[in-house]
């Protein structure tokens, strides 16, 4: 799990390779990942859009960028929590993402939050020990 707080803002990330969706010999390897949203402050705040910058193992990179995550734009009471579900395919077999979330305020105050930059890893690659 990898996680982090931005503003009192917690993302916590949980990637999971998807043998079953991946096809090694076509250079398709998919992961799912698990997102965690939890306002730790006391302010309301809604997720507003979404970025991503997605980089496989060979240092090419896709961003990704739009309204909200999973169709929604979910507003975040003190103490409440959102968690969805996503996916990212790759042509290797590991690379990594990292991002950030841009929210609102009830008072109209925009900021980032970071996303932690987490390790897409599939039983298919070379691993080596630094």
């Amino acid at each position: 799990m990898y996680s982090t707080v931005t503003h009192d803002i917690k993302v916590s990330v949980q990637p999971v390779f998807l043998e079953d969706e991946s096809d090694p010999d076509t250079h398709r390897y998919v992961w799912a990942y698990r997102i965690e949203i939890e306002n730790l402050g006391s302010k309301t705040v809604q997720l507003l859009n979404r970025y991503w910058r997605i980089t496989d193992s060979r240092g090419e990179t896709q961003e990704v960028k739009g309204p909200g995550v999973v169709g929604e734009q979910p507003v975040l009471a003190g103490g409440e929590r959102f968690n969805y579900t996503s996916g990212a395919p790759l042509a290797t077999p590991s690379g990594f993402m990292v991002g950030t979330y841009e929210m609102t305020d009830m008072d109209g105050n925009h900021f980032d939050i970071a996303i932690p930059a987490f390790s897409l890893d599939s039983p298919h690659g070379q691993h080596t020990v630094n």
